[in-house]
């Protein structure tokens, strides 16, 4: 999907997404000293607010402008600051290195995702963490919701990989699949995360 595809999408008033930031951000995060925080492929940009609310300098960045939009609304009612660029994070490299780097349910086809999660890794300063969040490929079967081409899925693995020979170095803190409580009509059922902490080493 690109930029159109995803302003078509977040083409209304409402958040398409909810205001509280993702549960994982909140319960990876709440160890660490704020500092700079990236929002990478930030939508709508709850997560980039929520951090800039806990005292974080936080930057959002994303392709569509419908969804920058929402965010530089949201982070107004918030009360917050938030620098947000519109570019498209399969390409863009960023000026500066953060201490925390999150890339929330970005997905896309091995290549795409690869220089895309490779990009957020040189976004870090040494001593930075990188956490990874996405739909395990394990959803299709175990889960509920997110994409249904497994082109776009992935595993923790699949991110550590992704990390591999660059010219940075990383120490992976946690790799693993999560569960994530979703509730339907028919009562609360598991989604299948795939869940990658990272602190850049060198």
């Amino acid at each position: 999907m690109g930029p159109e595809d995803w302003d078509e999408r977040y083409a209304g008033d409402e958040l398409l997404w909810r205001a509280e930031p993702n549960r994982f951000v909140v319960a990876e995060t709440e160890d660490l000293e704020p500092g700079r925080a990236l929002d990478f492929a930030c939508g709508e940009g709850r997560n980039a607010v929520w951090l800039a609310e806990k005292g974080w300098t936080a930057t959002g960045v994303d392709f569509s402008q419908v969804g920058l939009a929402k965010a530089r609304r949201l982070a107004d009612e918030r009360g917050v600051v938030v620098e947000w660029i519109a570019a498209d994070v399969r390409e863009w490299q960023a000026p500066d290195s953060f201490d925390l780097v999150v890339v929330l349910y970005l997905h896309l086809p091995l290549d795409e995702r690869r220089r895309a999660h490779r990009n957020a890794a040189r976004s870090l300063a040494v001593g930075g963490t990188l956490l990874v969040v996405g739909h395990d490929l394990a959803n299709l079967a175990k889960g509920i919701g997110g994409p249904r081409d497994p082109a776009v899925l992935f595993t923790p693995a699949d991110v550590v990989d992704d990390l591999a020979g660059l010219e940075v170095a990383f120490d992976v803190e946690h790799a693993e699949s999560v569960r994530r409580p979703v509730t339907t009509d028919h009562g609360e059922v598991d989604a299948i995360d795939a869940l990658v902490r990272a602190v850049r080493s060198s």
